[in-house]
């Protein structure tokens, strides 16, 4: 086998909905790319109105493994489902009525690749095109956008980060990193539509965007430190523009209530244990910021940063997982690395899903009482 292309990849996608009609939901999203795809997400879920989580592959170009991952855990999840079985990856096992638990308790919405037409340019002319392919008139690294600087969340970093802050992103188009951020926060419709995501379905409460090559577990926050005993230093208080970024100070540290913070690393730990029972590798648990370096616009700390913006918008906790050894490995070591993520997707699946879990409207019965 190799990787999928964006076309099989969409193939899939069509193929499990109407495999599993009782079990799935396949749902177009609004803004086409730049070169005209549309991006489709697959809800896997028996219960349209349980909580969920929102799992993300292909934001960037060239890390190859994430969209295979999550089509083959939609895959897996569906077939043993369907057939009353549970699922092993490794040593990892979730039994038959774990499997269940899942379906039944809560839903997946997979957008297995964000960035399709990022993908098939790295697939097809430059393996190590990262970002989108946003038109530029000079062409070349000129073109093309990181979705995963473009998120509202301090997406103006020159003037929300200390200037000596080695924030990850760039104003520039051209800039060789192809980190640039867009010209304005959430101008892409990559973006966009997993905006409308977090916008249209308020279960989702969890949310992990899957990304590599640094085996590693990512938690909020990627903007600086995070503290829990000042909520004044976060974010939204201008008041700290200028002072983000900098490791191991004491003017700013962003705010993290200590609740979410202990949810988190609980989590975290559940993902990682599964993943190293998968074949022995360990992907640590660590803030964004001190695991990689400084970033903004980035779409973990999006989801979470938005019910501080909007106290009527559900809290999603956020997390990053980096996978793999390299951006495209040989394909026998990607199967490896997808059982690793399948593991530990199902085991936070499963850490989140009880029969007790509160219902949510959906989409179309909040239209209909409005």
């Amino acid at each position: 086998m190799s990787y999928l292309n964006v076309d099989e990849i969409e193939t899939a996608l069509q193929s499990l909905a109407a495999e599993y009609p009782g079990l799935t939901e396949l749902i177009e999203l609004p803004h086409r790319t730049h070169e005209g795809r549309r991006v489709r997400c697959l809800r896997i879920g028996a219960d349209p109105r349980r909580h969920g989580v929102l799992l993300l592959g292909g934001v960037h170009a060239r890390e190859w493994v994430p969209p295979d991952a999550l089509v083959s855990l939609a895959a897996d999840l569906l077939e043993a489902a369907t057939r009353g079985t549970g699922l092993e990856h490794g040593n990892h096992r979730v039994p038959a009525d774990g499997v269940r638990q899942v379906l039944e308790g809560t839903n997946l919405y997979v957008v297995a690749c964000v960035n399709p037409d990022g993908r098939r340019h790295s697939q097809t002319a430059e393996p190590m095109w990262r970002g989108n392919r946003r038109p530029h008139p000079a062409g070349g690294l000129c073109t093309g956008a990181d979705v995963n600087r473009n998120f509202d969340f301090l997406w103006e970093h020159t003037a929300k980060f200390h200037p000596d802050a080695d924030v990850a992103t760039s104003a520039d188009p051209c800039d060789p990193r192809q980190v640039y951020r867009g010209p304005a926060a959430a101008s892409e419709p990559e973006t966009r539509n997993v905006v409308h995501l977090l916008d249209t379905y308020p279960g989702i409460r969890w949310h992990v965007d899957v990304h590599s090559f640094v085996p590693v577990i990512l938690h909020n926050w990627g903007s600086d430190e995070h503290q829990s005993t000042d909520p004044e230093q976060n974010f939204r208080n201008p008041a700290f523009d200028a002072l983000r970024g900098i490791p191991g100070d004491t003017a700013y540290r962003e705010y993290l209530p200590a609740a979410d913070l202990e949810a988190e690393l609980a989590l975290g730990a559940r993902m990682s244990e599964a993943i190293r029972q998968v074949r022995g590798d360990e992907y640590p648990v660590v803030p964004a910021f001190g695991g990689l370096y400084p970033t903004s616009g980035a779409s973990d700390d999006y989801a979470y940063s938005r019910h501080f913006s909007d106290p009527s918008r559900t809290r999603v906790l956020g997390f990053t997982i980096e996978c793999a050894h390299s951006f495209q490995p040989p394909w026998a070591e990607a199967e490896q690395v997808i059982r690793e993520v399948s593991a530990g997707l199902l085991a936070l699946a499963v850490a989140v899903t009880g029969p007790a879990a509160p219902e949510v409207r959906t989409p179309a019965e909040r239209e209909g009482s409005a």
